[in-house]
């Protein structure tokens, strides 16, 4: 019966939200952003230009692989079991994946969906593909090699013994720990045992080369420890890569050590570490020293190496994470430049071990000095070959935190992820903090596109599927807070075409003038004007405005000029941004910022954690108000619908939530701009601001109402009408012809909602029952009409009528949001909600839906004329000196055995080569008649008669045709050598497979 008084308590006759029936509320998951879990793994596709992110099971969320191509597109594969991606990688037009449970997953680029399973006979502790190959090869923990078709979908009959042990029966267990293909002979396999490192032969069927690395006692090793150098030593090996033309073998040890070999004689050239040489000779390297007197310094061990080249491949270098001391300051990658490689059959000895010992240089690619990298991912230009470091234009470096960073390589220059990722990416691009969402006007948006100088697209495949047409004029604009004072606006949309996808950014750091200690925690946005209010921590607001920077691509040193309570930061712009969010002023508080309003009429409001509020005019810039709510008077005391006590009276009070409006106050029969402040006591202050004869405005306090708890939302309502009576530019126009608005206020807090007259009418009330609010807002459905929606601590949002706060619906969402974290989404007027699903993803709900779940992304990533270059091969010498060449078309026979038929894939590549060779006949022949009488000059007259003449008069002679048919049999008799030998090598190492 309460709820039918309520309309004529708050003064509000009619009901706004008569048309909506319970059945409209029923939300649909319309699309999720970021990453679900921690990153696990990374891996990149040049031909495709595709890259792919695979997460962990955690609390947070499941095992899963992200695949992200240019702009928006995206496309999630999970796993067919809750576990967490080990090992990712990219084969023509699938995607390979080892999870935690020893699984091997094959997913198809075409359909984005799984093709086939397999679980080998062992723990996989590495995985091996080849862009080229239609085989998966696996290191199993009990030293053997296993192999799956990748075609056909079943295991292959190779099977690698553990070569190790034959070679040192005695040997301890001996895993598998890496694998990697000759980068020019695929017939050669470098494998990594954690004891030491094989080169086998698919041709011989046998190892050939075995690498040991064991240190004599005296020698230092890549130990820190000086006291574990008096005993002879064998360091486990971590890595094995080749030289990019197979020059050398590189093994990476569990001390720090970097040993380079000869593959062709197996002698050791030189043992390293990232600081010293010939670690492995008695009395070398010194131990490093550590943070105090007569301590050494740990090293981080070697998480990833990369052999990396420059396009011509002999130019080369060594990409390094961890190996350096933990006490050092500058954290980061570091790349050794090795320059030229030394011609190896012209080379002395001591040539090719200077090319290791003497770089040309040494640096540190940085990384945020609070985490190291552990896994890095390099972006080819190109070239897939070379195990993706062929000429690298940048590298993804995974961080302990479960961060990403992105750098320029060589340089190591930090490349901004902004229009470079896919959004989702910019969630651990570093971690968010705050989220906050303003809806602007469609056409406004539109010209919101930030010009900013930037390097070459790294995303360019895929294509985005069509969805439905724009449903809301305005729209959803996320502005994203990250750890490092940066902040990126894009559109999160409505589950609809957007038009606008680019993002834009602000560096907050640049705009404060420091580095650190720029923990974001408010940010508001203006969707009439654009302007954007960001509020710290450490109690600094700044406002950017849109325009065009004068000094662009210019470092300008910042003159400090103060005016009216405000700073200047308009020289703060960055250099690289011609056009975008510019920094305008700044206000330096001395407290946390925990309240943030930018108005679409030019006022801006903050609120301070020591109780000052600041309310700034844009037109000047100046603070038109400055004043701490303990000034408010009388009518601040608390007085509240439940019983207080001094106790209560003394506690500290801060703003907590601020908005503008247009009405007319309880007693007044005009209408003026109001700006309202919630507290985290429970009360709502009103002020109003008026214009002054000097042409600005002025801000009184005109009283205050008593709620229960912490104000979350203040929603201003048109009595009349039930539209909202926010200060909009047309409401604050309609105040010069004198147009009243009869407005009330309602107010939600954490127990309970009122709706009044403001400054202090009685109104009406409702308290929730045995549940805490943490956000909410008034929404509309259609022409419907309006309702309170709010979610709240039992995991549900519900929906309340306006005015009688009767509740019509409610809905459990718990299952996809994380109700911890209630407090921190967002409530769309349109319906929508934006809330946190883990550390590092949100979804996106409306609740005027049909309950549906998420639905499979229909965007398309495999481009079909994205062909796959040719691998390389040996060189002319080798060939000629005895190295017998082995195809991709060989390894097949090899890998596959003799009876399996050509897969599909290079059946459609014979297919594709024969008919490129049809139509360049056919457009040589149409040219050759179409061209042949017109436009004829003078030259190719002479050329066709002489050709004419040539084949009249047969000037070449009978000689001629013994020359050609002689050098035609001599081919012939070659090609038949070559190919006998093949069959021999064959089927020699079939017969040793079956026992002959």
């Amino acid at each position: 019966m309460a709820h039918l008084l309520r309309g004529k308590q708050a003064g509000v006759q009619r009901d706004f939200s008569a048309g909506l029936d319970p059945r409209f509320f029923a939300p649909d998951e319309v699309a999720r952003y970021g990453i679900n879990s921690q990153i696990g793994a990374l891996a990149y596709d040049p031909v495709q230009s595709l890259l792919a992110v695979g997460t962990n099971d955690t609390q947070f969320g499941g095992g899963q692989i992200y695949v992200f191509g240019q702009s928006r597109v995206s496309v999630v594969l999970p796993l067919p079991r809750k576990s967490s991606v080990k090992s990712i990688q990219f084969v023509a037009e699938k995607i390979v994946c080892v999870d935690s449970k020893n699984e091997l997953s094959v997913f198809s680029l075409e359909t984005s969906r799984i093709l086939s399973t397999y679980t080998p006979p062992g723990s996989v502790t590495a995985l091996l593909t080849d862009p080229t190959l239609d085989f998966a090869l696996l290191g199993l923990q009990n030293g053997e090699i296993v192999a799956y078709d990748l075609d056909r979908h079943y295991p292959a009959p190779l099977r690698i013994p553990n070569l190790w042990r034959q070679q040192y029966p005695k040997s301890r267990l001996t895993s598998v720990i890496t694998l990697a293909f000759h980068p020019r002979d695929i017939g050669s396999l470098l494998i990594g045992y954690n004891a030491g490192a094989v080169i086998y032969s698919f041709k011989v069927d046998k190892a050939t080369k075995f690498f040991q690395y064991d240190l004599p006692p005296g020698a230092p090793g890549g130990d820190s420890d000086p006291t574990a150098s008096s005993i002879r030593r064998y360091p486990r090996l971590t890595q094995a890569i080749w030289h990019p033309t197979g020059t050398f073998v590189l093994t990476g040890h569990e001390d720090s050590s970097l040993v380079a070999w000869d593959p062709k004689d197996g002698r050791k050239v030189l043992a390293r570490t990232i600081q010293d040489i010939h670690v492995d000779e008695p009395g070398g390297a010194a131990a490093i020293r550590g943070a105090t007197p007569g301590t050494f310094a740990l090293k981080c061990p070697l998480f990833r190496l990369a052999w990396c080249s420059k396009e011509n491949p002999d130019d080369t270098g060594l990409l390094i994470a961890g190996g350096t001391p933990t006490t050092s300051i500058e954290k980061g990658l570091t790349f050794i430049d090795l320059g030229q490689t030394p011609n190896y059959t012209t080379s002395s000895w001591q040539i090719l071990s200077q090319y290791l010992e003497k770089p040309k240089r040494q640096q540190t690619l940085p990384t945020p000095q609070n985490a190291e990298v552990v896994d890095f991912c390099l972006i080819p230009r190109r070239s897939p070959h070379y195990a993706g470091s062929h000429d690298p234009i940048a590298v993804i470096a995974l961080l302990t935190s479960g961060e990403l960073v992105t750098l320029s390589f060589p340089s190591g220059h930090a490349i901004n992820p902004t229009n470079q990722l896919h959004p989702s990416m910019s969630y651990v691009h570093p971690f968010i903090n705050r989220i906050d969402l303003a809806p602007v006007e469609r056409t406004r948006w539109l010209g919101m596109v930030e010009n900013r100088s930037k390097g070459p697209p790294m995303l360019k495949g895929g294509a985005e599927a069509k969805h439905s047409m724009m449903r809301y004029a305005n729209r959803n604009i996320l502005q994203a807070a990250h750890a490092d004072g940066t902040v990126r606006l894009w559109d999160l949309g409505h589950g609809d075409e957007i038009e606008n996808q680019k993002m834009i950014q602000i560096d907050m750091a640049r705009a404060v003038g420091r580095p650190d200690s720029v923990a974001i925690s408010k940010i508001s946005m203006a969707g009439a004007t654009g302007e954007l209010a960001v509020g710290l921590r450490t109690g600094e607001v700044a406002i950017f405005r849109w325009g065009h920077n004068k000094d662009y691509g210019k470092e300008i040193r910042h003159t400090e000029a103060r005016e009216f309570g405000l700073e200047s930061i308009k020289d703060r712009a960055e250099p690289s941004l011609k056009e975008g969010l510019l920094p305008l002023t700044m206000f330096e508080g001395q407290s946390h910022v925990t309240a943030l309003k930018m108005s679409d009429v030019g006022f801006a409001a903050a609120g301070f954690q020591h109780g000052t509020l600041v309310v700034i005019d844009l037109r000047g810039p100046a603070v038109i108000y400055q004043a701490g709510l303990d000034e408010l008077g009388s009518q601040s005391k608390r007085g509240t619908f439940r019983r207080s006590n001094s106790q209560t009276q003394t506690k500290a009070e801060w703003p907590t939530s601020i908005e503008f409006g247009v009405m007319s106050l309880e007693s007044e029969d005009y209408s003026s701009i109001l700006l309202f402040v919630g507290t985290n006591l429970g009360r709502l202050a009103t002020f109003k601001l008026l214009p002054e004869p000097n042409g600005g405005y002025g801000v009184t306090f005109v009283g205050s109402s008593a709620l229960e708890d912490r104000v979350i939302t203040i929603a201003p309502i048109d009595a009349d009408l039930g539209d909202p009576a926010e200060a909009t530019q047309s409401a604050v126009a309609g105040l010069r012809e004198g147009r009243k608005v009869n407005g009330v206020v309602l107010v939600v807090t954490t127990l309970g909602v009122k709706m009044f007259r403001p400054p202090a009418a009685k109104g009406a009330h409702k308290t929730f029952d045995e549940v805490f609010c943490d956000s909410a807002a008034v929404v509309r459905y259609q022409a419907a009409g309006y309702a309170l929606l709010g979610l709240f601590g039992d995991g549900t949002a519900r929906i309340y009528s306006i005015p009688a706060l009767k509740q019509l619906a409610s809905a459990n969402v718990s299952h996809i949001l994380d109700v911890r974290r209630f407090a921190e989404a967002i409530v769309t007027p349109t319906g929508d909600i934006i809330g946190w699903t883990g550390p590092s993803e949100i979804a996106l709900l409306n609740v005027w839906g049909t309950g549906s779940d998420l639905t499979r992304s229909l965007d398309k990533l495999l481009n079909i004329e994205a062909l796959i270059p040719p691998r390389p091969s040996i060189s002319n010498v080798q060939w000629m000196t005895g190295t017998l060449h082995v195809t991709p078309a060989d390894m097949d026979e090899l890998i596959g055995g003799p009876n399996r038929p050509p897969s599909k894939r290079m059946i459609e590549q014979r297919r594709a080569e024969e008919e490129q060779q049809r139509a360049m006949k056919r457009s040589a022949n149409a040219g050759s008649s179409s061209g042949e009488k017109e436009d004829e000059g003078y030259w190719a007259y002479m050329q066709r008669q002489m050709q004419e003449r040539t084949q009249n008069l047969n000037i070449m002679g009978d000689s001629t045709d013994k020359v050609e048919e002689s050098s035609s049999n001599w081919a012939d008799d070659v090609n038949k050598f070559v190919s006998k030998q093949k069959k021999k090598a064959v089927m020699g190492f079939v017969g040793s497979k079956l026992g002959f």
